[in-house]
């Protein structure tokens, strides 16, 4: 597919006149209720209790918010390897970022590092129709760098440690990430060539680096019930400062009658469920909904402002979505998981044709959880733990914290449930973990999944 992608990137016309430019920002670790923006209109603690972010307020307000928005995975790289291609980590066997842990009752399945070289972008579907791309922050997918998949432009070949040294008066490179983005910006517009730029923010990553005047005013603040961690509370400011900063430069370029932009989180954080005031269960590192269900907003060209979408989406549907508001007259991967959502942006609550009907969230490994994975298929999802073989079944419309099993309730819904979460994961040829003939109960690690003693872990 690779090679014969490449002769449509030596076609593309210099001036691709009239397509929509495309913003998409990436944060990392941002929970579900992690910004000062309601996620649910009838979810009143879907919105965070101590955190501040009023850019993507305001970003909301002129937008659309998908309060059913997924990440494909639990973490980082997964989640970022999905956007790049539309498929689904499960089938690039690509579903963890950090490495295994080993002592288990289960050996964890295996799990890529590095882009391949013959998976084609979502920058070279777009490069294919004159787009420029950038890419700036966290790369995170090794395979040479952005610029070895379709990026014209980037911050190199960079992973989490990347933006360690960026304190104040720079948290996290966040301004720094700003100030390329606006220099590319304004290149674009003043040439005249469509777009496609993806900031991927490190924050939440290193909150002890926020500014020292944001974290003196969180510091004065009272807590809240969900939220009291000022170092976050600080850097989730900052975060918010930057995008502000993209937001105003869209604006004064006068691009925002061209520009999509979405803004949604790489997975959830920890946390979750928390004495039950937080409304998900669990958090990173597992395919609860407090690990994947993330922060997903849109504005751009015909978007109703101050809208909701409640049409589960999830951030692979990306790919022929931008495809296809581009034009892109170049052969789609055959193998593409996503569904294009551009009628959902222009205010409508139609399914998303995919594929497949369902939605799909495999974790193979011990994190925040035991090996287990996931299927939603309308309100109705089912959790399958690898250890024990057991099910849990919740309807997400009645139960959105996932704390009433039905399996045994629903015993056919659950059956079907159980069957085509398997059927794709065999058909994608999935990385599934293994029995551990070593495992010795007495030694396995007091951490991480582990500390369940081969259980899966219970939302609190």
């Amino acid at each position: 597919m690779k090679l014969i992608f490449t002769s449509f990137l030596l076609l593309a016309s210099a001036a691709a006149v009239g397509k929509p430019n495309f913003i998409v920002m990436v944060s990392d670790d941002q929970d579900w209720t992690g910004l000062s923006v309601a996620m649910h209109p009838g979810v009143a603690n879907s919105r965070s209790d101590f955190f501040r972010t009023p850019n993507l307020e305001r970003f909301a307000s002129q937008g659309l918010r998908f309060s059913n928005g997924y990440a494909p995975a639990p973490v980082c790289s997964p989640t970022r390897i999905s956007l790049q291609t539309g498929k689904t980590p499960a089938r690039l066997r690509w579903t963890k970022a950090a490495p295994p842990e080993p002592g288990h009752r289960l050996i964890e399945a295996e799990s890529r590092k590095n882009i391949a070289p013959e998976e084609v972008t979502l920058a070279e579907m777009l490069k294919s129709v004159g787009y420029a791309t950038a890419h700036f922050g966290k790369w995170h997918l090794g395979g040479g760098g952005p610029e070895a998949h379709g990026y014209d432009v980037s911050d190199g070949d960079t992973g989490n440690r990347d933006a360690d040294p960026f304190v104040d008066p720079n948290p996290d490179d966040v301004f720094g990430m700003a100030d390329r983005a606006e220099a590319f910006l304004t290149k674009q517009s003043s040439s005249g060539t469509p777009f496609y730029l993806q900031l991927s923010w490190y924050p939440l990553h290193m909150p002890q680096n926020a500014l020292g005047e944001t974290r003196a005013f969180y510091e004065k603040q009272p807590p809240g019930k969900m939220h009291q961690d000022i170092d976050v509370a600080a850097i989730t400011e900052n975060l918010d400062t930057g995008v502000g900063r993209v937001l105003d430069a869209v604006t004064r370029l006068h691009l925002t009658e061209t520009t999509y932009i979405v803004y949604l989180s790489d997975n959830g954080a920890g946390g979750g469920g928390k004495g039950g005031i937080r409304p998900l269960s669990a958090g990173k590192g597992g395919v609860w909904e407090g690990g994947i269900r993330v922060p997903f907003l849109v504005c751009g060209p015909g978007v109703p402002a101050n809208s909701w979408c409640h049409v589960p989406v999830v951030a692979f549907d990306l790919f022929p979505t931008f495809c296809k508001l581009a034009g892109v007259t170049a052969p789609m991967p055959s193998d593409l998981d996503g569904g294009d959502l551009s009628a959902l942006l222009q205010g409508t609550q139609a399914p998303v044709k995919r594929p497949r009907e369902d939605l799909v969230f495999h974790f193979p490994h011990y994190q925040g959880d035991a090996p287990h994975s996931a299927i939603r298929a309308g309100n109705y999802k089912l959790l399958h733990f690898y250890e024990t073989g057991e099910n849990r079944l919740y309807d997400l419309e009645a139960d959105l914290a996932e704390r009433s099993d039905l399996s045994k309730a629903k015993p056919d819904v659950t059956e079907a449930l159980s069957r085509r979460l398997a059927a794709y994961l065999n058909e994608v040829d999935a990385a599934m973990p293994a029995p551990n003939p070593n495992f010795d109960p007495a030694a396995e690690p007091a951490r991480k999944g582990g500390r369940n003693k081969g259980k899966p872990k219970r939302p609190q």
